[in-house]
Formats: structure tokens, sequence, C-alpha cells
């Protein structure tokens, strides 16, 4: 089985088409604090897409870092990953339906040689707002894909970002490759899961206004996403992720460690293999996580011990440096892609190993509460373990579920494994609702008064700069409409004296109405400019610097408010511990 090099053919090919490559922007947003992490190629565009104007011109395309943890449960199939690669190529407000089309099936059927007869694609049937994208399947037939090959899908498939959100938006068009040895059927069934979304095109056409009209928009957008693992297993002919040339090597690195065969533990090996590379890129990530309770921190430490749990599963000896044999691997295979991930190869085995030894604590604190509970269970001659108590045991003391089923049968007890899961259910919804704000992100948050927050965001850093400590940087931050949260490096709880300076001379900004500049130059200039920015690789040959009179520089992706008096009263709610080194400031605009 051949190998593909699927990042630079689809960078070469793009290339050829007057695109211009982009870097992968940090896996924590440095430009969007509405979010955890990039979920999307086009997240870090967000400003470009609309309208502000990119430095590289109106062609792009990149191969982008994404994690996203909503199909956290889902990891241990054959497709399912929490980070992964997009590789995406962009038009703003150049060229549109036709040209993306055309490009999309030259780099499907002559670069990469897929047969015409493995494609088919959806595009939008159209409601009563928008008509039907009929241009496109138009489109898809002048290339050449039949007509029985194209679909047309309601909003819930084909249109982005949902028909209820205001803002730019506009139809999709998915494009499906049939992965199976199955003879290929003539008419396409989206319903067929034999049929995978392999890259989907989003155009950009409308804009959704607040009275719930949509009007076209006058310069339109292209913005498009391929998932780099699925189409890498498909062209490598495999039907199992785990087997493209991505991960097998790191799967036979389980094995050996492990001692064990995939074959029959599938499921624990993908989940070890997914979850190890995800942690390794978000520890190696500029923002500098480490694993902790909240947000990304939270993300980090529950993908360590769920490879922790299931490596127990396979009978892995946790004292060993399994993990680390594990991860050198996996960071030998992207350190020429990705810089970080070389430069901080020895700040993620420290934290793998590390969160190995606090979570071995924390089972053997679980350990002994479930001889606890048993025995408090046997003396009222109760031998089942209800669901509530093995939901307490797991959201307490992070008691893996399976090991409690394990250990109750070994003891003569039955499990209400249905009760778990019903409790387990009514924890992931509560979860799901407090982080839809933090993950939907993009466009869809882009309000004004999230504009504002990200604003206020500079001058804190500037007053934490003045009042702290010269070297004060910014760790990370969240924005709702309602609130900022800012994390920035510090040794030490700010007192009464220091929060209070702070927010005076924040007002003090705010009050003086100074004008928010935003000026194009190249990264060197930047530099030699002071401009704000820890991580100065990450970012293109030309930036865009955001000045505050001479308060503040940043080099920063937008977008912001034109003065400072627009931002209204800024408060501190709250400053606390984040992570080791890092403090965290509740802030609000009044």
């Amino acid at each position: 089985m051949k190998a593909i090099d699927l990042r630079n053919k689809y960078i070469d090919f793009f290339e050829s088409k007057g695109h211009v490559k982009i870097p992968s922007a940090p896996l924590v947003p440095e430009n969007d604090p509405s979010v955890l992490f990039n979920t999307a190629g086009m997240q870090p565009l967000v400003p470009y897409l609309k309208g502000q104007t990119h430095p590289y011109g109106k062609r792009l395309c990149d191969y982008q870092k994404c994690v996203r943890t909503n199909d956290l449960d889902s990891v241990g199939d054959t497709t399912h990953h929490t980070f992964f690669e997009m590789l995406g190529n962009w038009s703003l407000g150049d060229y549109f339906k036709k040209d993306a089309v055309s490009y999309s099936f030259e780099f499907l059927t002559k670069v990469l040689e897929i047969p015409v007869n493995r494609l088919a694609v959806t595009v939008f049937k159209g409601n009563e707002f928008v008509e039907p994208d009929n241009e496109t399947a138009g489109y898809w037939k002048e290339v050449g894909i039949p007509e029985e090959r194209i679909k047309f899908m309601g909003e819930e498939d084909n249109w982005w970002p949902n028909m209820e959100l205001t803002g730019l938006c506009g139809p999709d068009t998915e494009i499906f490759y049939f992965r199976s040895n199955d003879e290929i059927p003539t008419e396409f069934d989206p319903e067929d899961d034999r049929w995978v979304e392999i890259w989907n095109n989003v155009f950009m056409q409308y804009m959704h206004e607040e009275d719930g009209s949509f009007s076209e928009l006058p310069i339109k957008n292209v913005d498009t996403g391929m998932g780099m693992e699925r189409v890498t297993a498909i062209l490598e002919g495999v039907n199992d992720n785990y087997e493209s040339s991505i991960w097998r090597d790191i799967i036979e690195k389980i094995e050996e460690v492990s001692n064990c065969s995939y074959k029959g533990n599938e499921k624990a090996m993908r989940i070890i293999a997914d979850h190890l590379r995800c942690a390794i890129f978000i520890s190696a990530d500029p923002a500098g996580i480490k694993p902790s309770n909240t947000d990304q921190g939270y993300i980090l430490r529950r993908l360590i011990r769920r490879v922790i749990r299931y490596a127990r599963n396979l009978n892995i000896d946790i004292n060993s440096d399994w993990e680390e044999q594990i991860a050198r691997l996996i960071i030998a295979k992207y350190e020429n892609y990705y810089s970080e991930i070389k430069e901080n190869k020895n700040i993620v085995i420290e934290v793998l190993k590390d969160e190995k030894i606090k979570f071995n604590k924390t089972l053997e604190i679980g350990l002994k509460e479930f001889s606890k509970t048993t025995q408090n269970l046997k003396r009222q001659e109760i031998y089942k373990l209800n669901g509530k108590t093995i939901f307490r045991l797991y959201d307490t003391f992070g008691f893996p579920p399976e090991v409690t089923e394990e250990l109750a049968k070994e003891n003569g007890f039955e499990c209400d494994m249905e009760g778990f899961k019903k409790f387990f259910k009514e924890h992931q919804e509560k979860s799901r609702q407090g982080a839809e704000q933090k993950f939907k992100g993009g466009l869809a948050d882009n309000s004004e008064q999230t504009i504002k927050y990200h604003t206020a965001t500079h001058l804190l850093n500037a007053a934490l700069k003045k009042v702290i400590d010269k070297n004060v940087h910014q760790k990370g931050s969240n924005i709702t409409s309602e609130r900022m949260r800012f994390d920035f490096s510090c040794d030490h709880k700010l007192s009464d004296d220091e929060k209070k300076k702070v927010e005076e001379l924040v007002n003090q900004w705010i009050d003086e109405g100074i004008d928010v500049i935003s000026t194009e130059m190249k990264k060197e200039e930047a530099i030699k400019s002071g401009a704000e920015c820890m991580f100065i690789e990450k970012y293109p040959d030309v930036v865009t610097v955001y000045s505050i009179g001479d308060i503040s520089k940043e080099l920063c992706g937008g977008p912001h408010v034109k003065n400072t008096k627009e931002l209204g009263h800024f408060k501190i709610k709250k400053e606390e511990a984040s992570s080791s080194g890092v403090r965290r400031i509740k802030a609000i605009l009044e």
C-alpha cells in the first residue's frame, strides 16, 4: 500500500491555480477568543471572509490543525478523530461557483486519479427564503457528474452555517466518495453510508438580515474543506482510517508496547492513537495549555486520562514509559510540518508523564472508594450498584465505569449500567449546553458586543504589563456577548490594589477615546516596531498590526472597534488561578 503525500499534492495544485499558501494557525486561536480551539480551516480567516483585505491576496490555500471534541464518544470507530488536518482553499471575492467546482473536480479526478464513477455530490434544494442552487448543479453536470449522482438536499445538509443565524451565509455543495468494495450503484443515495463525504465547498452568497430576509452579497466568497485523514484512507484503499499510512506505524507501536494485536482490540488502540496525537498537538501549542479542570486544559486532561484507561484495558504497564515511546513516534511524523511540535517536544513528554502519574493516583483513590461502597452495600445485603453510584464513582473520583463493572462482577455485584447511561446522558446534555457558546465561534458569534470585548483584551493586556510586569503575556481568552475571560502569565494572585490599578488604567484609556488603527506591514517590520506577538513564526510574511495610541500594538486578525470610547465601562468581576503560572481575569463592559 503506497502512502499518499496529500498535503503537498493539494498545496501544489492550488498554487498552480494562483493561490498562495498561508501558515497553519495555532490550535488555540490567538485572535478569535470566542472558541476553545480552531475547529475548521475557515476560523482563522473570519475577518477576511467578512471583508478585511488579506495581505496574501484573494486566493489562499493551507492545511490547518483542528480539534473537535463534540464527537468524542464516537472516537474508536473507523472514521472519527478529535485532532485532524483540514485542507482548504479560499476565494475572497474572486472566483465563485464555476471555478470552485472545476478545481475540486480536476484535483480529485486528475491529480488524485479518483474514478468519476466513485463520486457523487449534493447541492441545496432551496426553501421559502432562497431558491434552489441549480447553478452549482449545472456546473457539476458540465464537468462530468451525471444527473443521477447529483442530489438536492435541505438546509440541514447543504446550508452554512444554519438558517436561523444572521450574517454571512449560503448554500454548500458536498462531494462524496463510494467507500466500499460492493458494486457501485448507479443512483446516489445520500442515506447510504457507503457514500462518504470527502470535501465541502461553501458559497458565501447571501446576507441574512436582522429582519429575516436574505439579500445577495455584492462580494461573494468560497470556503472549502477536505479532511486529510479520511481522504488519505480512501486513496490508500482502506476502509479503516487507522489502517492508512497516517496511523499504521502508531498502531504497530501500540501493539508492541501492549503485546496485543490490533485485531480484536481496535477500539482501545484507535482511542489511544487518536487521543495521544490530539494531546500532543494541544500541549505543544504556543498557548502553553496544561491539564486542568477548565476549558482547553480540561479537554487535554480528559484526553490523556482516556488514553490511560484504555492502556490499562490492554494490560500495558502503566508505570513504564509506554506513552513516551508512542508520543515520540507521533512527534517525528509531524515535526517537519509544524515547528511547534519539534520546539516543544520536551514539554509534551513532560505533560503526558505528569498527568499519567496524577491519574494513577486518582485510580487508586477510586479503588478505595469502590471498596468502601461495596462493603457498605454488603452490610445492607444489597448486591447491586445502581446507576447513580456508578456515575458518582466516575464523576467524582474519575473511576471508569467499565472498571467499576468489571470489579463488581468479580465481587458478586450486578451493575445498573442502563441507569449509569441515563445519568451520564444528563451530564452530557448539561455539558453540551454549557459548551455551545464556546464552540460555535466564527461568524456566528461576531456580534458588536464580542468585537468590543475583543478590543478590550488588548487594553487589559497592556494594563497588566504596566501594573504587574512588562513580561506578562496573554495565554488564552474566551469571549461571549456577556463577558470576557483573559488568561495571562503571572506567578502570583493579584492583590486588590493591583486589580484596582488595572481596572482604572483600562477605563482611563477608554475615556480618552483613542483611535484603533490597523496597519499592514512585513513581519520583520512588525517585530522591529515593538508589536506584541510571542509566536511570530505562526504569522505570514505580511501581517496586520492593531495599534491603540502608544498603549498597545499587537499582531491580530481583528475585528475591533474604531475608537476606545465605544467600549463602555470596564469592570473586573473575578481573578483566579487558571493553571500553573497562569492567572485568569473575568470582566465585563457595562
